[in-house]
């Protein structure tokens, strides 16, 4: 349908018929799908850590009050919980106000928002069951509070923040609705930050419901290959975990 006319009260329209489905629109495949899923991903994990890790750090007692930590926890908590729908419309608006387009820098932006509540309560928690033993030899032996900080807790609670930032990254690459506003979708690799994507959550929103076998095929395996980047990331978790984990003092 398309529509003109001199003023928004007077248009004429013109509706064309839907034409039927071309042999391009039943080939293809979803390689353009796993490549934005994975820049979206892996660009929110690395986002969302570099603001996370410095937060969950300043929410020991050795930095800010115990009030104000409660205060904070309890606020990332409600936003862990927040559906992310929530997210993708903030991030919509975000994007509306900078004057952004849908593209791959504004999906990170969204899946940043969802992903950093549930990285710095991952990272807190870990860094929480640090004994204080190890805190006290340090500081017994002329370490600064900095020093303990980077040098003592950050390596006994490597093993949880590996799991944590997993964690986000398993939830940040299934999630559809926080995108679904925020990077548009096409049939092509994005290029730049300025590109809309693809994903795989999205391309089983939009495939599924088409009424092409082949089309439907290929939602198919996009939630096949999903299903699998996830297990695969769980797997991947309990090794490292298991493995850093044997230079930890209990």
């Amino acid at each position: 349908m398309w529509c003109r006319g001199p003023r928004l009260s007077t248009y004429q329209c013109s509706f064309k018929p839907r034409k039927a489905a071309t042999t391009s629109e039943k080939r293809g495949g979803v390689a353009n799908a796993i490549v934005g899923s994975l820049c979206l991903a892996f660009g929110a994990s690395l986002l969302s850590f570099l603001l996370g890790l410095p937060i969950a750090f300043a929410l020991q007692k050795e930095y800010i009050s115990r009030r104000l930590a409660q205060i904070t926890r309890l606020s990332l908590d409600i936003l862990w919980g927040t559906p992310s729908i929530v997210y993708g419309a903030f991030g919509f608006i975000i994007m509306v106000y900078l004057g952004l387009r849908a593209s791959l820098l504004g999906g990170i932006i969204a899946l940043t928002l969802l992903m950093l509540p549930i990285m710095v309560r991952s990272i807190d928690e870990v860094i929480r069951m640090t004994p204080p033993e190890l805190k006290e030899a340090s500081y017994a032996m002329g370490a600064t509070r900095i020093e303990t900080t980077f040098k003592v807790v950050l390596r006994q609670a490597l093993p949880g923040m590996i799991t944590g930032v997993l964690l986000a990254f398993g939830r940040g690459i299934g999630d559809a609705a926080s995108i679904l506003f925020t990077t548009g979708y096409t049939d092509y690799i994005p290029r730049s930050l300025f590109d809309p994507v693809a994903s795989l959550p999205l391309a089983v929103f939009f495939q599924v419901a088409t009424p092409i076998p082949e089309v439907q095929q290929r939602a198919y395996a996009s939630a096949l290959i999903l299903l699998i980047i996830v297990l695969l990331i769980s797997v991947v978790s309990r090794l490292l975990s298991h493995r850093y984990s044997r230079h930890i003092i209990r």
